[in-house]
């Protein structure tokens, strides 16, 4: 009796494999491609271009807006280095990359 249940387990077969659109493996993996360098990739590398134009164009007399949120005035630029002023005789060294605004000429005195 026990023969009788393993053969018909073991006599069905796999059905034959379900047919795709040929190429859609491929689709997916381009649109996924695309979406990634349209939403992720190139808004980025756009932010990091105009961060470098802002601190490459930096100069002496500059209003500026931290990273950290400070603002100041800047009185020396050097190669990788900024000095802003912050109040009167308070001046602080910053990397350059801190930098995340400039600010339109007399913004400072109007706060």
């Amino acid at each position: 009796m026990s023969d009788f249940f393993i053969a018909s387990a073991m006599a069905a077969d796999a059905g034959p494999a379900p047919g795709g659109i040929p190429g859609l493996d491929l689709f997916i993996i381009v649109a996924f491609g695309l979406v990634f360098y349209f939403i992720i990739w190139r808004p980025q590398s756009k932010r990091a271009k105009e961060h470098r134009n802002l601190v490459s164009s930096l100069a002496k007399g500059d209003e500026i807006v931290t990273n950290g949120g400070l603002i100041g005035k800047i009185v020396k630029v050097e190669e990788q280095y900024l000095v802003i002023e912050v109040a009167d005789n308070v001046q602080l060294k910053l990397q350059k990359g801190a930098v995340s605004a400039a600010l339109p000429k007399g913004t400072i005195k109007s706060i």
